[in-house]
């Protein structure tokens, strides 16, 4: 379990990725994302999460450029998007997101979501980009179990990451048992379940307890369950809280009984209808 917004968690090959980081999901592109990005960073954060999808690697890139961090102490994530996949189209899909961030590497790519049909020659050609050293690691999002033991058949290089909607209501726990045995580090989009989660009343006396909000309690408990997460904002006041939560530490007791709010409810579309 990460100590503090600088630790790191072990990957499967070996790369040390930041256990938290700020994702950029439906931020708006240009000053905005710039915003973002520079105020987590300037923060402590040094992973950030984008994709080709969300229309931002630029500003992100140049959130980046103007943090004044040297790129090797950041860790960048981005994903190739349904409508790119397929090995040639995956390879062309990163050289775009490349030039959109202005680097020369990623630190991470993901197969967004598992195309049916496509998703094995995609992580071929994530396998060819992490064979040539262009990205120090590569995984997947969105998958279950069945797509991950259906990639697992046929891959040279074992995903190092499985990037998955995780909240208090979708705990998802026979898939992290799985990535558990399978030692693919599970990661957590829409942590926060896009806020539905924040008026609930045992979360809120669990925050009072330690003199913390809900998210800090949701985001404490993503990290004593050793899953990387990545809470997106743009409002700097949220970017520092978000983070500060590295000075309290749930009971066994709170750890379970926020398991126990699950629902298996998704915020987001299930994998297998997507």
């Amino acid at each position: 379990m990460i100590k503090n917004l600088a630790d790191t968690v072990v990957l499967n090959n070996g790369v040390k990725m930041p256990g938290f980081g700020l994702g950029v999901y439906k931020v708006e592109d240009g000053e905005t994302v710039v915003y973002a990005v520079r105020t987590a960073i300037e923060y402590g954060y040094r992973h950030i999460d984008t994709a080709s999808f969300y229309h931002n690697e630029r500003g992100v890139g140049k959130a980046i450029r103007e943090s004044g961090i040297p790129r090797e102490e950041l860790f960048i994530t981005s994903k190739v998007w349904n409508d790119q996949q397929g090995y040639e189209s995956t390879l062309k899909a990163f050289d775009e997101s490349l030039e959109k961030l202005g680097t020369d590497y990623l630190d991470l790519y993901l197969v967004h979501w598992p195309v049916s049909g496509k998703y094995k020659e995609t992580y071929r050609a994530l396998e060819k980009l992490y064979e040539d050293g262009r990205v120090r690691a590569i995984g997947v999002s969105n998958f279950h179990v069945h797509h991950l033991n259906d990639l697992l058949a046929v891959c040279k290089v074992k995903p190092a990451i499985n990037q998955v909607e995780y909240h208090p209501h979708l705990t998802q726990v026979d898939l992290k048992a799985f990535c558990e045995q399978e030692n693919i580090q599970l990661e957590a989009w829409s942590p926060l379940k896009r806020g539905r989660l924040l008026d609930d009343p045992m979360l809120t006396e669990i925050g009072k307890k330690y003199r913390k909000s809900v998210p800090q309690v949701i985001l404490r408990w993503d990290i004593q369950n050793h899953v990387i997460t990545i809470p997106k904002s743009i409002k700097a006041e949220r970017i520092r809280e978000n983070a500060d939560i590295f000075d309290f530490e749930l009971t066994d007791g709170e750890m379970k009984q926020i398991n126990e709010l699950n629902i298996n409810e998704r915020s987001g579309s299930n994998p297998d209808d997507f």
